[in-house]
């Protein structure tokens, strides 16, 4: 029986590198992967053209479109492997003249995000309620474009828990209005580029690794951004596929971890590279702090459900394992 010839669209990470470049490739698929940068395109053609077998997907939203409405109108599965992860403490940036000392200081406050269901948003918001207390309905939420005036995001969708939110003017961008002093706070997925060419706009948590650091001790959780789906009728038809492209991506994070762990010239252009390593295994007491599989990111899962359900995304959580394809894990 010949292969089956399909298509991935993922981005052009160092775990995935070997699925990328052919060095592995699923049992019994010839695979093409296409290396995309921009997440949003991806998910973007995926659910407006199916463009792609498999892709990347915004976290955030399979799994509010998987509890609310499975079936025709979202045909598609996730495989558990999770290709994009973030801290996200690093991602709230503020006005040098605001005030703000600290997360509670943003209540009352003028806050931009670039798409209230954004993954990086939902995660933002949960942590700064759960974790800091603030109040998320106190806040005055401007919605925009981060650099891009008239930004608006292809896969959006909307709660009614979401407060007061404001769309900012077709001519302006979330990153210039916090530079101005127009906003207080930004948060969102990517660093405004007034960071760092303007000493108006800093971080909420200078310090922001450390704060990461005493986070993931606390709760265990490596905040998920990304999962990857398949469409289900490909599923329907041949579900041996999920176990052979995620057993195929399973290798190519394992040769990722073990060429840039070689010590005899750096794969990777960080400076401390070796000594980042070493604080990965203090930290996550494993050399390897991105597992896939539904058991090993159970808790960061339903935290973000949890997240989903408080911001007004989900009426009801769907147990994980009626969310993501059965795997069966062989011996490591």
């Amino acid at each position: 029986m010949a292969n089956l010839r399909l298509t991935m669209a993922c981005g052009p990470y160092d775990r995935t590198e070997a699925l990328r470049y052919g060095r592995v490739q699923p049992e019994g698929v010839d695979l093409t992967y296409l290396a995309i940068q921009d997440p949003p395109e991806i998910f973007a053609q995926m659910l407006q053209h199916k463009a792609f077998d498999f892709a990347e997907m915004s976290c955030s939203h399979y799994l509010t479109r998987r509890n609310n409405s499975p079936g025709d109108d979202f045909p598609f599965v996730a495989l558990p492997v999770f290709p994009s992860k973030l801290f996200r403490h690093g991602f709230i940036f503020i006005n040098a003249n605001s005030g703000i000392q600290s997360a509670r200081d943003l209540e009352g406050r003028r806050v931009g995000f670039p798409s209230i269901g954004q993954t990086a948003v939902v995660w933002i918001r949960g942590i700064l309620q759960n974790e800091y207390g603030v109040d998320l309905e106190s806040v005055h939420w401007h919605q925009g474009g981060m650099d891009t005036p008239g930004y608006h995001n292809p896969i959006d969708h909307q709660t009614e828990k979401a407060g007061r939110v404001t769309n900012i003017g077709p001519d302006q961008t979330l990153g210039g209005m916090l530079e101005r002093g127009e906003l207080d706070a930004v948060i969102g997925a990517r660093a405004p580029t007034s960071f760092g060419r303007s000493p108006q706009v800093q971080r909420l948590f200078p310090d922001y690794r450390q704060v990461e650091r005493d986070y993931y001790r606390k709760t265990g959780v490596f905040p998920i951004m990304h999962t990857m789906v398949v469409r289900e009728d490909l599923y329907q038809t041949c579900p041996w596929v999920a176990q052979s492209v995620y057993k195929a991506m399973e290798e190519s994070k394992r040769l990722c971890l073990e060429e840039m762990q070689f010590t005899g010239a750096m794969r990777y252009m960080l400076p401390w590279l070796y000594d980042d390593l070493d604080e990965i295994g203090g930290v996550f007491g494993s050399d390897d702090p991105w597992p896939y599989g539904l058991e090993a990111n159970s808790t960061i899962l339903k935290t973000l459900q949890g997240y989903l359900l408080q911001q007004g995304f989900m009426r009801a959580a769907v147990p994980l394992e009626e969310l993501f394809t059965p795997i069966v894990q062989g011996e490591k």
